[in-house]
């Protein structure tokens, strides 16, 4: 594995050389290693590529301190064009998904597929002034209040009774934010605007929790059925963090997705 900066962002590359890479990109409380679950499908035979966005893990803000939808797709396009990658796969989670959605808008050449975990087209209006509470809290009191918050309103029962690593992987994850980056991806996610889906024609994947309080399973039919080419997956006992609260059944769909054996 090697660590770069491209983009304004820390990047993760590993996985072997050949084929059209992945570039895997997190949600809001994310790193790189909110796909280290994944990473067992993808590693034998595809070159991935996992950046921290701007603002998020290890990655700083810009000077500005500003962040945005748009701000995120030209980060990873800037990865891309850095590592001369022409054409690559897509994998996201939450807002993630939504930057993968306005990424393949702006540069449809380029996207050969999107996999796309608690799948949402953008926060609905009853979410934003939440969001931009959750802003003022982070810089006010730091983030533990809101690790504890997400992860008993955003994991499922069955998770929290089972999968205590899962919970564990969530919470560690929400820690990690620096509070002025973690805020100010909270206030871009509350401006986030849907992309225009009759513009996207990769092929795609949506696996959704069934107990998923962020992005339920309807969501995700919604989000399906404006896509040119798409399925949607709902996982049993699973919250809005399918990537740790069910691996196994995500990497399995992932696998037949990407026909790796």
């Amino acid at each position: 594995m090697a660590t770069f900066h491209a983009g304004g962002m820390q990047v993760e590359r590993d996985g072997a050389a050949g084929g059209v890479p992945v570039v895997m990109i997190h949600g809001l409380g994310g790193t790189s290693n909110s796909f280290t679950p994944q990473m067992n499908v993808f590693a034998r035979g595809f070159r991935c590529y996992r950046p921290d966005l701007p603002g998020s893990g290890r990655s700083p803000l810009p000077k500005d301190g500003r962040l945005s939808i748009d701000g995120f797709v030209a980060a990873v396009l800037a990865l891309a064009d850095a590592e001369g990658l022409e054409r690559f796969h897509l994998l996201g989670h939450s807002l993630g998904t939504i930057v993968c959605q306005h990424l393949a808008v702006r540069a449809p050449g380029r996207v050969a597929s999107m996999a796309l975990i608690g799948a949402l087209p953008a926060p609905p209006e009853a979410a934003r002034a939440g969001l931009r509470t959750r802003a003022t809290e982070a810089r006010a009191d730091g983030m533990a209040g809101i690790a504890d918050a997400v992860c008993a309103g955003s994991t499922s029962a069955a998770s929290k009774a089972d999968q205590p690593v899962a919970i564990a992987a969530v919470r560690e994850s929400l820690m990690r934010q620096p509070a002025e980056g973690y805020a100010a991806t909270c206030e871009a996610l509350a401006d986030a605007r849907p992309a225009a889906l009759d513009g996207i024609t990769a092929r795609c994947l949506l696996i959704a929790g069934a107990e998923d309080p962020v992005a339920p399973p309807a969501v995700g039919q919604a989000l399906a059925d404006g896509l040119h080419e798409a399925r949607l997956v709902v996982l049993p006992r699973c919250g809005h963090w399918p990537n740790f609260e069910r691996a196994a059944e995500v990497n399995r769909e992932l696998r037949h997705f990407h026909r790796v054996h």
